[in-house]
């Protein structure tokens, strides 16, 4: 029986020999070649400045950090995002707020964000305070999900408004642009993945983008547990003492082995957004024709979807489920169904507040965030990678469309 996985990496040779190179120069950790790889990926993206990270988990920790958020604070995340983009929040001190998304596009919904702003704070001071906590808002950590970028313009002017700050979680969104403009270029800082999941990795890793030289410098040194110097530019000039370290960091280095991963993965960053881009065409037209009880992922007009995993949504009309819970037991069973026949497919990603820890702590219901609760029980990622054939994607939607009428 042939396997279809959610997703593959795509390597060729030029990984292995970047990585030998690295290997045979006996630097191995961060060092020249996470220097190379961070020019290579800021440049791709049009922005100045590239911080190499452990993951993405740590590139937003790092950001927030850097950026002064700290308990007694609040950050206002989208309700369905992994759960990282909480948990940075979260390891800060400061508190996660919660804003629903829309169903369409599994991003933030702006009039959410903005209802929130302005009936659950008040203003002193020049400043925002929840009215129940008293915490200050920091600002906003809105999700470029499944690579798609949300509606960042409009984000951008709420917090203009109200002297907020903003950092992108565009983990799946390396490449995405709306317009000409990609992720991270829209005046904040935004954070990447390159976990094997996404377009390119290094096994685990992430980047933080910024074009903000003395805020990519204070994350450069936090990062390397607060040194001023750089291991590589402290060899440069004789590395005999150490350096100075004027305030506790992290240990947040990539590798160089990595990095050499990193940089021959960028050469091929536009050739598999491409490919994926091309395999979603054919997807959306053989959902269309052979399985219109689920809804394709959408592209709004304007923006560059890299489809980072390609997340349907089952019709819940076209089904007839009395509700979401009715829904999500039926997906689920499909899923498992699929998985049987060797079509490994995901839920999109979570509902946060749904998620044990922060149910737990704030007391959250499903129909707090209505649309998340939904986008976390009926969504169904297909898998979606290079080396895809179309013959492959007919098998897919075939097997789907066969479960289903036998379900």
């Amino acid at each position: 029986m042939k396997r279809y996985p959610v997703t593959k990496p795509y390597f060729t040779q030029k990984e292995k020999e970047l990585i030998a190179d690295s290997l045979d120069s006996g630097w191995v950790a961060q060092g020249p070649k996470v220097t190379e790889f961070e020019k290579i990926i800021a440049r791709h993206e049009g922005i100045a400045e590239g911080v190499a990270t452990t993951s993405c988990t740590t590139a937003l920790h790092l950001s927030m950090a850097a950026q002064g958020l700290t308990a007694g604070m609040d950050a206002i995340v989208p309700a369905f995002t992994f759960v990282a983009t909480a948990n940075s929040v979260t390891v800060t001190g400061a508190t996660p707020v919660l804003a629903d998304i829309h169903r369409e596009t599994f991003n933030i919904n702006v009039d959410a964000l903005k209802d929130i702003v302005e009936t659950k704070y008040k203003q002193k001071d020049g400043k925002l305070f929840n009215k129940e906590t008293g915490n200050e808002l920091w600002g906003f950590v809105p999700v470029h999900e499944f690579g798609l970028c949300c509606d960042i313009i409009k984000i951008n002017e709420l917090a203009e408004e109200y002297k907020l700050k903003i950092i992108e979680d565009a983990a799946c969104a390396l490449g995405a642009k709306i317009g000409n403009i990609h992720q991270g270029a829209f005046g904040n800082t935004s954070c990447v993945s390159f976990h094997p999941r996404k377009s390119i990795t290094t096994g685990e890793g992430g980047m933080i983008l910024t074009d903000d030289v003395v805020l990519a410098k204070r994350m450069r040194e936090l990062r390397t547990h607060g040194s001023t110097v750089s291991a590589d530019a402290r060899d440069k000039r004789g590395g005999f003492l150490l350096p100075e370290f004027n305030e506790a960091g992290y240990n947040y280095r990539m590798t160089d082995v990595q990095g050499a991963m990193g940089i021959a993965q960028a050469e091929k960053l536009d050739f598999v957004i491409e490919q994926k881009r091309r395999s979603v065409g054919v997807y959306n037209q053989l959902i269309s024709e052979k399985l219109p009880e689920l809804i394709p992922p959408l592209e709004p007009d304007g923006f560059f979807h890299t489809y980072q995993s390609y997340v349907c949504m089952l019709d819940e009309k076209k089904f007839g489920f009395d509700s979401v819970k009715e829904g999500g037991k039926y997906r689920n069973r499909l899923l498992q169904k699929l998985e049987d026949v060797g079509i490994a497919t995901r839920q999109g990603t979570h509902a946060v507040h749904m998620l044990g820890y922060y149910r737990n702590k704030f007391g959250y219901t499903p129909e707090d965030y209505i649309n998340a609760y939904a986008c976390d029980h009926l969504s169904i990622t297909l898998p979606l990678y290079v080396g895809m054939t179309e013959e492959d994607q007919e098998y897919i939607v075939t097997a789907v469309r066969k479960t289903i009428d036998e379900m």
